[in-house]
């Protein structure tokens, strides 16, 4: 196991039509154990910063480390780190105890040896009764657990997963989510999961580091991102449906702020904390974001609201997703399945001063 450091690390790409910088000035501590997240749009530079971590790149400036050691320079082999990939690239014409084994072959490993720890293996990822079938006669899940276990079995510093789920169906990614996290839980590997898709990464990490555009926007727990997002780009990448944000300025009237859209149409009120920091920015705009989730049909309570008329009420079963406009904002709001709020009606919805979540205009970042 190890402590894998990154410190202030930059990828540039140089090609006669010119550089592309696409990791900058990143830095990041993994604790030894810890099951951390990547997580991005495409583009964002995720993939260069873990072909880094594994020596398929090299380093513009700055240093990997892993526990003390400055991996920089080390070939791919000496660096002791094991990846699963979102291709399964498994050996067709072996067996799945050959395929899980190889990597032990090739080590000089005895064949009764190998054999034990392909039996161990197996028996973590559930493929005890495959191992004398070939890749050809499994099904997706199965073939990704034997990629996975090609990679645990060879004790590795270090385990990166590699978009490892986004060729599975909806049932078969829960099922791969519980058995990612029962293999951490049992090993305490230190392991680093690349994805661009949310639900994966705050489902299964210790905590998450967020990117954009080649830059770590935020890393911290999934309560962490969630309710105190760094800036309007993380608050809106992170939750499902995504947060509502408005352009509003403050209006101070008998000693009460409120924060209005430009229309007039809508009306905030933040917290007295966030009010505080408000008052003493002494900004002419900001940025409210409030989350779906955050606005309800039932005061329980809560004594702010907000008044605004349905486009469309999404039934998905368990919830209702009202689609909305006040003024000449769009929002939504998540209700009870039973909401039977239709198109054209005016509903007041309520919300906790806690939740409105106000954002710097010019830098975009949180106010805390």
């Amino acid at each position: 196991m190890a402590r894998v450091t990154l410190d202030s690390i930059d990828k540039i790409y140089r090609s006669r039509r010119g550089n592309v910088h696409a990791v900058k000035d990143f830095s990041l501590s993994i604790s030894d154990g810890e099951f951390v997240s990547l997580l991005g749009p495409s583009g964002c530079g995720k993939s260069s910063t873990l072909r880094m971590i594994v020596g398929l790149e090299s380093v513009t400036s700055g240093e990997i480390r892993f526990d003390d050691t400055v991996v920089n320079d080390m070939e791919p082999q000496e660096r002791n780190v094991a990846m699963a990939f979102e291709t399964y690239a498994l050996y067709p014409n072996f067996t799945i105890e050959e395929n899980l084994g190889f990597p032990l072959e090739v080590r000089g490993v005895s064949k009764e040896d190998r054999k034990r720890e392909v039996r161990r293996i197996a028996g973590l990822l559930q493929i005890e009764d495959v191992l004398d079938q070939k890749p050809g006669a499994l099904s997706g899940g199965q073939q990704q657990r034997v990629s996975l276990g090609r990679a645990l079995i060879r004790e590795p510093a270090a385990f990166i997963l590699d978009e490892v789920m986004s060729h599975l169906d909806a049932h078969l990614k829960f099922q791969m989510m519980i058995e990612l996290r029962r293999i951490h839980e049992s090993l305490g590997r230190t392991m680093l999961f690349v994805t661009h898709d949310q639900m994966e990464a705050l489902a299964l990490s210790d905590r998450v580091a967020v990117m954009h555009e080649g830059r770590l926007q935020q890393f911290g727990t999934r309560d962490d991102l969630y309710h105190a997002p760094s800036n309007v780009f993380v608050a809106g990448f992170i939750g499902e449906p995504p947060t509502n944000f408005f352009e509003v300025q403050p209006e101070d009237a008998a000693g009460e702020m409120t924060l209005v859209t430009r229309d007039g149409a809508t009306r905030f009120q933040p917290s007295a904390e966030r009010m505080t920091k408000i008052r003493g920015r002494g900004a002419d705009s900001y940025i409210v974001g409030i989350r779906p989730q955050n606005l309800t049909r039932v005061a329980d309570g809560l004594e702010k609201s907000i008044t605004a008329k349905v486009l469309i009420n999404e039934y998905s079963g368990e919830r209702s997703i009202l689609t909305l406009t006040s003024g000449d904002a769009q929002l939504q709001a998540v209700t009870a399945s039973s909401d039977g709020a239709g198109r054209d009606e005016d509903v007041e919805l309520f919300y906790h001063p806690d939740d409105v979540l106000v954002f710097d205009a010019e830098t975009e970042d949180l106010l805390v």
